[in-house]
């Protein structure tokens, strides 16, 4: 790489990012550890390297010190692991500081992993964003020796939407026809369409999660695997947005598939979901009570956004608020590939949407309960768990209902999504 470009790089994002307004969101940084954010593409891992730059130059540190390399700019498409010995070079030669790094995207450089060991060693900050969880495989993180925290990048949660899109929802404004109305609008539009950053505001929001979802599906999945059947690819991401909810097995997609696209075998329906989960297009939750080998082979799959998901829905709102519900889940008590903080249940006529067994919590998902055959098969299943798995809290998420259901373990509380992921502790009507 030539020096000179690399210095116009450096220069150039050091104004751009400082100065640069930002929704500020809430992540829980060490100020002596190094980070790698992981997650889907356009869920904000940038503006977490921006957020965290600004939190830096405002407690001390000088705008020079600031090292920031987005390695999908185009003028980097040659870059290699040699070339990052060039980069510390061309900053030493523009300043006298120790830089602070923040390398964006750095997978795209193979052998990434060595040289933020090296700079870690010799104790330099830095700062990593993938979309790719492979990042933060066994082997890699063998490699960074444990001098790296992972820090998951979702896309914006529904109080993050609001806040964003400058929608009240906290004290009187529910008690008012319009604000309810402002936020059950608002919240339509984030259980239709998710919360990727830049499709709030857009006029036509299906047009850009879609060309998201293309740069994922053909770029982080196809391409960086070199798949050559694309068809049998696109079919699985199909069939599995349509199983949302429901388990799945390898299996049953590989007879599927095979119906369609000609043979299709199960490893290859493994690798290729292993693929989407790389890429953070798809999260998988496993059954609690299930063998080891159904653990990993048959499982629940959800999607990353909303926004996403919803591309391949027709009418599908149950199927969007239990994925909203998922998403939530997994930003509170966290998911990786080995996710063992949530989980479902199905064993024996006994099956249970979610279950948190560091909080006991047994969960339900319905669009609406008020038909009476809907809620006694709801709170039917969470009366069935306590006699296998402990429950001190059982709920039933719903789209906007709100009640209780007693029954001879006590109480199942029936709470609308909305409350619970705007974090309401109080009553509204």
């Amino acid at each position: 790489m030539d020096k000179q470009v690399l210095k116009r790089i450096i220069l150039e994002k050091q104004q751009e990012i400082v100065n640069r307004p930002l929704f500020e969101r809430r992540y829980d940084i060490s100020e002596k550890m190094n980070y790698v954010f992981v997650g889907v593409r356009r869920a904000g891992k940038s503006y977490a390297l921006y957020q965290r730059i600004q939190q830096m130059v405002a407690d001390g540190h000088s705008v020079e010190e600031v090292m920031y390399i987005n390695f999908e700019d185009n003028r980097l498409d040659n870059f290699e692991n040699d070339d990052f010995q060039r980069l510390l070079e061309a900053y030493s030669e523009l300043f006298d500081h120790e830089p602070l790094l923040f390398l964006d995207e750095v997978q795209n450089v193979d052998g990434w992993e060595k040289f933020a060991r090296r700079m870690a060693d010799s104790k330099y900050s830095i700062y990593i964003t993938g979309s790719n969880a492979k990042m933060l495989s066994s082997e890699f993180m063998t490699t960074l020796g444990g001098r790296f925290l992972e820090k998951d990048i979702y896309p914006f949660s529904l109080k993050e939407f609001m806040d964003y899109s400058g929608v009240p929802y906290g004290g009187h404004t529910l008690l008012t026809t319009k604000g309810r109305a402002n936020m059950v609008k608002a919240y339509r539009e984030y259980m239709a369409w998710g919360g990727l950053p830049e499709s709030i505001g857009q006029q036509h929001k299906r047009d850009y999660v879609s060309s998201t979802y293309q740069k994922i599906y053909l770029g982080d999945i196809a391409s960086r695997n070199r798949i050559s059947n694309i068809a049998a690819l696109r079919l699985l991401v199909k069939k599995i947005a349509e199983s949302v909810g429901q388990p799945i097995s390898y299996n049953r997609l590989a007879n599927i598939l095979s119906t369609i696209s000609g043979k299709v075998s199960v490893p290859t329906i493994v690798s290729y979901v292993g693929f989407c989960e790389d890429a953070w297009l798809l999260l998988r939750l496993r059954n609690l009570s299930a063998a080891f080998s159904e653990k990993e082979s048959i499982c629940k799959y959800y999607f990353v956004d909303n926004g996403i998901l919803n591309l391949f829905l027709m009418d599908g709102e149950t199927t969007l608020l239990e994925n909203l519900v998922a998403l939530q889940l997994f930003r509170t008590f966290g998911h990786d590939r080995e996710n063992d903080t949530v989980y479902f249940y199905n064993n024996e006529g006994c099956e249970v949407d979610f279950y948190v067994p560091e909080n006991k919590w047994a969960i339900q998902v319905s669009f609406t309960i008020a038909d009476e055959e809907t809620r006694k098969r709801e709170a039917g299943a969470l009366g069935k768990l306590p006699k296998v798995l402990e429950c001190e809290r059982r709920t039933i998420f719903t789209f906007d209902e709100e009640s209780s259901i007693e029954d001879e373990y006590g109480r199942i509380e029936v709470v609308p999504v909305w409350k619970w992921m705007l974090k309401f502790s109080y009553p509204v009507p």
